[in-house]
């Protein structure tokens, strides 16, 4: 993809920096905290913010990174303050905010999926170590994209995957198994 428009700068920009922490994270060098804050800490500082229509991949994946990203900041917020008696005001704000970016990610998802047509991808539960995760917790990989990985719990993305017949009713490992059975 050649990029000459500020969108497209921001895009490579953005993809620069996830796919340069995904490395360092398979590598070891980084947490899963670590990869985390340092995502959300080049959206802050880049002044990011999703793009209102998804017209190509690039921009669903960017939103969808935006959303994730955000979302998993609130949660590592949330655990921080998680049993901390006369914080516990902070810890229901930071859940709240969590839920409210994983609603927005899950949207993105669907108008993702929806722009690409159900096509090129494969849709499946994934092996978690976490009991509570298990047969909830489901990937989406765009099959044409390095590093395009999708997660979900959504029950009414899954009804529309299994509508449209993408969805395996098999378990598989993660592709990321590295990342989604790593505690933060």
């Amino acid at each position: 993809m050649k990029y000459n428009t500020k969108q497209d700068t921001k895009i490579e920009r953005f993809y620069e920096n996830r796919d340069s922490l995904i490395i360092r994270l398979r590598k070891g060098e980084i947490t899963k905290r670590e990869y985390i804050l340092l995502s959300h800490a080049f959206i802050v500082s880049s002044k990011s913010a999703p793009f209102e229509t998804i017209d190509c991949v690039e921009k669903g994946m960017y939103n969808y990174q935006y959303y994730n990203t955000m979302a998993k900041y609130y949660k590592t917020l949330a655990l921080d303050e998680r049993g901390k008696e006369k914080h516990n005001n902070f810890h229901k704000t930071y859940l709240k905010e969590c839920n409210y970016f994983y609603d927005e990610k899950d949207k993105t998802t669907f108008r993702l999926l929806r722009h690409m047509n159900y096509e090129n991808i494969e849709a499946y539960f994934i092996e978690m170590e976490s009991e509570k995760l298990k047969n909830v917790l489901y990937e989406v990989v765009l099959k044409e994209y390095k590093f395009a990985v999708l997660h979900s719990k959504s029950v009414w993305i899954l009804n529309a995957l299994k509508k449209q017949e993408v969805f395996s009713e098999e378990t598989r490992k993660s592709v990321i198994d590295y990342y989604v059975n790593d505690l933060y």
